[in-house]
């Protein structure tokens, strides 16, 4: 990858493709219709087939990647062998943020609005010097805001993987072994802070670490919690998970996070200062929140990982 960093005011996209041609390609023409597509850098990466029933797709993908256009320049990267989503993510999203210091990252199942890269971009520039921020989030749960609240950001102090953008400078505070796993199980104080943001948190962290799921984002989302950082969110959704149809690998079939995606062309001027809204944060919280049912189970899952409960 050859390129000079000052020469891009715009952030480059990072796309990551698998064996969805359908799901590809609703991405696709979404972000098309953001107006700053036609001057964006675009990279992207297409893991190879786990198996001989995934061959298929991956090829159509790879065709229809092919021959894409509407971009300022189109990198594409096919992988020989599978890598998994986490590993493809960690790898690609390094490479790319070595050459331009920021990035913005999408999975072939997303939705993005019309002003999707305009949020992503203004928000990269305007805060890449607030250390508070870990992240930019393009989606925003399914929290009814309350009436009197006018923002269109908010802070809030956990990481999304559904539409993002960090720098570098963040990117490369994860640690992606977790080395203070241990510390961290054994300290209760620790687990309830992390699940503050959602109760989901500590028993995805759990599984990922005994192997029982393979994600990047839950370690990501753990070393901006370690860094006691924040993520900023629209308070209107500039993504919409398109994958919740059983398709994907880590979401199953649900309506659960549906929203209603921003249609406007065009952002409002980001505050100089976000904030975190302890009426919002509650909201949201809520929609994390678990069964009683799943609550026993996390339960023993965080008490004996190692068991079959960690692969309910």
């Amino acid at each position: 990858m050859k390129s000079n960093p000052a020469e891009n005011k715009l952030a480059p996209i990072a796309l990551f493709v698998y064996n969805r041609p359908k799901h590809t390609t609703q991405l696709l023409n979404s972000l098309k219709e953001n107006s700053n597509a036609k001057n964006s850098e675009l990279y992207i990466f297409s893991d190879a087939a786990k198996n001989e029933n995934q061959r298929l797709n991956v090829q159509k993908v790879r065709l229809l990647i092919t021959a894409l256009k509407g971009f300022k320049n189109i990198v594409i990267k096919e992988q020989k062998t599978n890598k998994g989503l986490a590993n493809s993510i960690i790898e690609g999203v390094s490479e790319v943020l070595k050459v331009y210091g920021k990035i913005i990252v999408l999975e072939d199942d997303l939705i993005v609005s019309p002003n999707f890269l305009e949020f992503m971009n203004k928000a990269l520039n305007k805060y890449e010097n607030t250390k508070t921020i870990f992240s930019i989030s393009g989606y925003c749960p399914p929290a009814k805001m309350p009436l009197d609240f006018t923002e269109d950001v908010f802070l809030y102090p956990r990481v999304s993987s559904w539409g993002w953008a960090t720098w570098q400078n963040r990117w490369q505070l994860a640690d992606w072994q977790v080395s203070n796993f241990n510390e961290f199980c054994k300290s209760k104080s620790k687990q309830k802070a992390f699940n503050a943001a959602g109760q989901d948190r500590t028993p995805m962290l759990v599984k990922q670490q005994f192997g029982h799921i393979n994600s990047w984002a839950i370690r990501f989302d753990y070393a901006s919690f370690c860094q006691n950082k924040m993520t900023l969110y629209p308070s209107i959704s500039k993504t919409q998970n398109n994958g919740a149809d059983g398709s994907g690998e880590h979401v199953g079939s649900t309506n659960r996070f549906d929203i209603l995606l921003d249609k406007r062309k065009n952002i409002a001027p980001l505050p100089e200062n976000p904030k975190e809204y302890p009426e919002i944060s509650k909201r949201i919280k809520q929609t994390y929140k678990k069964s009683r049912v799943r609550k026993w189970i996390n339960f023993f899952l965080i008490l004996f990982p190692k068991s079959f409960f960690a692969k309910i």
